[in-house]
């Protein structure tokens, strides 16, 4: 189905990198009544110019949110953030997602800014979240999968600040009523990690087996929060 004659009604979902699909959000969210459209942007598919009132997902990658050059389909990208923005439609930003909405709306992203992550992290949620439609009443602290060197080192002026980590203060965020960015990554399970390069991850110091180890250990609590975080969000996605 070409991008211009998606039905109204579906989420639309940018994905910036072959690996980078929305896997179990996707899955989720298809179980909550919604039929997700994925548009494989790095793979040269077109984005539609306009949203008219989709609710819009935007997926992770290891691209800056302005990294043009590299990602030539990031204008266009920007550009529906920045509609859905406008019109009030419903927004998730995933890792680079959730970067590219904190830019768009106004704060700032750094490269290689802070102690990367990977793995298993406890994500701390802030007074702010215990009010938030998403992430109310999923505990104080939560395990999430990162996989970033990059960071959001400011947050947009009206943004509220829902969570950090240890090594990430800004880790989620809403702007708005309707949007948020995440810096985790909750479409990614535990089985995930096993498929990341191995020497990479060395590199910078970090064994994947451990990695997958924690991961294996966090997943039934990360299951039941991001499940439930998700279909919250379909439900602000149905109206």
């Amino acid at each position: 189905m070409a991008s211009g004659e998606r039905a109204s009604g579906d989420v639309l979902a940018v994905q910036h990198t072959p690996n980078g699909g929305p896997r179990r959000v996707g899955t989720w969210l298809t179980e909550a009544g919604l039929d997700v459209r994925v548009v494989r942007a790095y793979a040269g598919e077109a984005l539609p110019a306009t949203l008219g009132g989709r609710p819009l997902l935007v997926l992770g990658g290891g691209y800056l949110p302005d990294d043009d050059a590299r990602a030539p389909w990031l204008p266009a990208t920007r550009h529906l953030v920045a509609q859905a923005l406008d019109e009030g439609s419903p927004v998730l930003g995933i890792c680079l997602g959730g970067q590219l909405l904190a830019q768009v709306a106004g704060g700032t992203v750094e490269a290689e800014h802070g102690t990367p992550e990977y793995g298993s992290t406890p994500v701390r949620l802030r007074p702010e979240a215990a009010s938030d439609p998403l992430l109310h009443g999923l505990g104080p602290v939560v395990p999430a999968i990162e996989r970033h060197v990059d960071a959001i080192t400011e947050l947009p002026p009206e943004a509220v600040w829902l969570a950090s980590s240890e090594g990430c203060p800004y880790q989620a965020f809403r702007v708005g009523e309707r949007a948020w960015g995440v810096q985790f990554h909750p479409e990614a399970d535990a089985e995930r990690i096993a498929a990341w390069d191995r020497d990479q991850l060395a590199a910078r110091g970090v064994d994947r087996d451990r990695l997958h180890a924690r991961a294996l250990a966090d997943e039934d609590a990360a299951v039941a929060a991001w499940s439930v975080f998700t279909a919250r969000f379909a439900a602000v996605c149905r109206g």
